[in-house]
């Protein structure tokens, strides 16, 4: 199997996310890639799918993964059925941290308890 065959689902997940500036190509038996992540977060995502993959120091794989938006960790548009805590809890591995993302954007929300499918949440770095 080629090094850019193992990592292919590290290159559809980069697509899906819409890296920018993407480029892919293997020298010496090792995967280089370089693009734009959107958000810190989606640049995380990437690294977990690399780690997942190779392992967490892989060697056949150099990434240089910067990051379009260093403003905020993530952008997130509620879905029905989602609080601030479940929200909390999928970025920040907390559910207590929803007191930060209600901060963030109290230009959209008045009361952390009241959240409305289709609204664009800025998650903020912490």
């Amino acid at each position: 199997m080629s090094v850019k065959a193992k990592y292919q689902p590290v290159l559809d997940l980069g697509e899906k996310l819409g890296v920018k500036n993407g480029d892919v190509w293997e020298e010496s038996g090792i995967l280089k890639v370089k693009g734009e992540a959107g958000t810190q977060y989606e640049k995380n995502l990437l690294w977990d799918k690399i780690k997942e993959i190779g392992g967490e120091n892989p060697s056949d794989i150099k990434a240089n993964i910067t990051v379009g938006d260093t403003s905020v960790y993530a952008r997130h548009t509620v879905k029905s059925g989602e609080s601030l805590s479940k929200i909390a809890k999928k970025y920040y591995g907390d559910p207590m941290k929803y007191k930060q993302i209600f901060a963030a954007n109290t230009n959209i929300l008045k009361n952390p308890d009241v959240i409305h499918p289709d609204q664009e949440l800025v998650i903020p770095n912490l």
